[in-house]
């Protein structure tokens, strides 16, 4: 396993900025710009929502005609530029045309994500004075400020970057509320200086983001903006070490987003196993982790059990209830600590200390493991607990 920083430094070749250029008040940062020294080779995944914000549009356009090839992203917040018709896609463009302009490249080579709230047109004279200062300030060293650029009602910026002996990889995102496990919720950009060709760049992002971004959730909500992206301008070949670190850098981040959702509390995991294949395991793990009971649970620091595998019974799998396994864990993934404490055993109530469930799902982060029966089939989903806050951040959001 590759070590993880929640830094970036020293990412040759790319310099970027983070600035304020007025769509939020306050001063506070909103509008970022990658830029890559040389070609990059790029790949995406995008939101699989009907209804698309023009930048994914724009961006899945771009990406065709230039046959991955990227020079720059540009990035604001405040406004997620969606639901803004034929003149949300005319400004998308624009913003790419000004960084080509500043850039000297062609403006299919710059891609561009909004994220904020929808049906509000994006202001293009502020974007282009976001342009111009963000230019000004280009550097190797400005990534803290570009994740917090890019940040809606996240609460801290998120980064992570991971060194190996010929190649780094980093990557930011932002995300908080609108978080489900179908191309997640989200913007994150990744970047290496290793070699990478279009289609192994869309094949790592394809696998890496099927076990990481879109294994998040936070409230079961889907946005219109939901975009990831892969940039390799290296010319140093990696080793097969390059997808498990680019898998590294998006599970901190995928996690992050999930540790930093609105209103959160408590980090759970969900495991399922014994399904007689992983899709099926995570069909009944996506609904455990997106159930408004069980979330509440968590939040109230109940082990209610019955709430899960009520949950994991109307997930659409077959499966024979009086097999039924369940147990908690404190802590997650290769963290847990302690003895799992086993609640469920062929489909009814073990003789359990409730006392030590409490205690157990009362920590910041526990694990919920679902035996289903004795198939192949697992899956692991990230998600959290509902709080009053969150009731709170998002009835206040446009307000």
């Amino acid at each position: 396993m590759s070590e993880i920083l929640s830094t970036i430094s020293g990412m040759s070749g790319y310099r970027v900025a983070g600035v304020h250029c007025g769509i939020k008040k306050n001063d506070a940062l909103d509008f970022a710009l990658i830029v890559s020294d040389s070609p990059a080779t790029c790949a995406g995944v995008f939101t699989t929502n009907l209804v698309k914000a023009a930048p994914v549009l724009v961006d899945q356009e771009k990406l065709n005609r230039s046959g991955g090839r990227v020079r720059a992203l540009a990035v604001n917040s405040g406004c997620a530029n969606a639901a803004t018709g034929q003149q949300g896609l005319d400004n998308a463009n624009q913003t790419a045309r000004y960084v080509a302009e500043k850039i000297d490249c062609h403006e299919d080579e710059v891609l561009v994500m909004s994220t904020g709230v929808i049906g509000v047109q994006l202001p293009i004279d502020k974007i282009r004075r976001g342009i111009d200062l963000a230019f000004q300030q280009l550097s190797e060293d400005g990534w803290d400020d570009v994740a917090r650029a890019i940040m809606t009602t996240d609460t801290y910026p998120k980064l992570a970057s991971v060194t190996k002996d010929s190649f780094q990889v980093a990557g930011i995102a932002k995300g908080a509320g609108m978080i489900a496990p179908n191309m997640a919720t989200m913007l994150s950009f990744i970047v290496t200086d290793a070699q990478l060709s279009r289609d192994d760049s869309q094949i790592v992002l394809n696998a890496v983001s099927d076990h990481t971004y879109n294994r998040i959730v936070v409230d079961g909500d889907m946005s219109t903006n939901d975009t990831v992206l892969l940039l390799a301008n290296g010319e140093v070949k990696p080793t097969q070490d390059i997808e498990e670190a680019i898998g590294t850098v998006s599970k901190k981040l995928a996690q992050d987003i999930v540790r930093d959702g609105e209103g959160v509390t408590k980090f759970v995991t969900v495991a399922v196993n014994g399904t007689a294949t992983d899709s099926e395991a995570r069909q009944i793990a996506n609904t455990i982790a997106t159930s408004p009971l069980v979330k509440t649970a968590f939040y109230g620091n109940d082990a209610n059990w019955g709430r899960i595998i009520a949950a994991a019974g109307r997930a659409g799998v077959n499966f024979d209830p009086a097999k039924i396994q369940l147990k908690v864990t404190l802590g997650v993934d290769e963290t847990l600590t302690g003895a799992p404490l086993l609640l469920v055993f062929d489909g009814t109530p073990c003789d359990y200390s409730e006392a030590m469930a409490t205690d157990i799902v009362s920590a910041s982060e526990f694990t919920y493991t679902l035996i289903v029966g004795s198939g192949q089939g697992s899956a692991t989903v990230w998600t959290c607990d509902i709080s009053h806050d969150y009731v709170s951040i998002n009835a206040e959001y446009r307000t």
